[in-house]
C-alpha cells in the first residue's frame, strides 16, 4: 500500500513542544486546542500514558521519566524549543491504574502534577514558557482550562 498525504509539507519549526498523554479518544482534540486554540501548527510531540506525570516524581513512571527526558532535551537542543505546553486529562487511566486514584483525588494530583512537571521541565531546559492545561469532558466536548505552573 502507498498513499500520499494531501497535506502540504512545510519545513519551518515553531519552536514549541506539548506533552500529553497518548488517549486516542482526546488526541484529536488536544490537536485542535494545541493549533487553533494556542495558534500551535506543527508542533512536536511528546505522547505517552499519563503526559506530564512521568515528569513528576512518581516512582511507577521511573522508565517514562528518563525516556522523555531525553526526547525533552533533544528536542530542546535540536529543534531550538522556546516553549512547551503540558496537559493532562479528566479520568486519565494511568492515574486510576497504575497510581490507583480515583476522583475527587486524581483531578487534584493531576493539577499538582502539572506544577510538578512543570518545574522538571523548567530544571532540565530553563524555560519560562512553560503552560499548563487540564482538558475536562463537559457535555459531549472537551474544555480545556489553564492550571497556573
Amino acid at each position: 500500500m502507498c498513499y500520499l498525504s494531501k497535506v502540504d509539507y512545510n519545513e519551518d519549526r515553531i519552536h514549541a513542544a506539548a506533552l500529553y498523554c497518548s488517549d486516542g479518544r482526546v488526541g484529536d482534540h488536544f490537536d485542535d486546542f494545541l493549533q487553533n486554540g494556542l495558534t500551535l501548527p506543527r508542533y512536536d510531540r511528546l505522547c505517552l500514558p499519563g503526559g506530564p506525570a512521568c515528569l513528576a516524581g512518581h516512582p511507577q513512571a521511573h522508565l517514562e521519566e528518563q525516556g522523555v527526558l531525553d526526547e525533552l532535551k533533544f528536542l530542546y537542543e535540536v529543534h531550538g524549543l522556546d516553549r512547551i505546553v503540558l496537559i493532562a486529562h479528566q479520568g486519565c487511566a494511568f492515574y486510576k491504574n497504575r497510581l490507583d486514584l480515583t476522583e475527587p483525588r486524581l483531578e487534584l494530583v493531576q493539577k499538582a502534577d502539572l506544577v510538578r512537571a512543570a518545574a522538571f521541565v523548567h530544571r532540565v531546559t530553563g524555560l519560562d514558557a512553560i503552560e499548563g492545561y487540564f482538558a475536562r469532558l463537559v457535555d459531549g466536548q472537551v474544555q480545556f482550562e489553564s492550571v497556573q505552573v
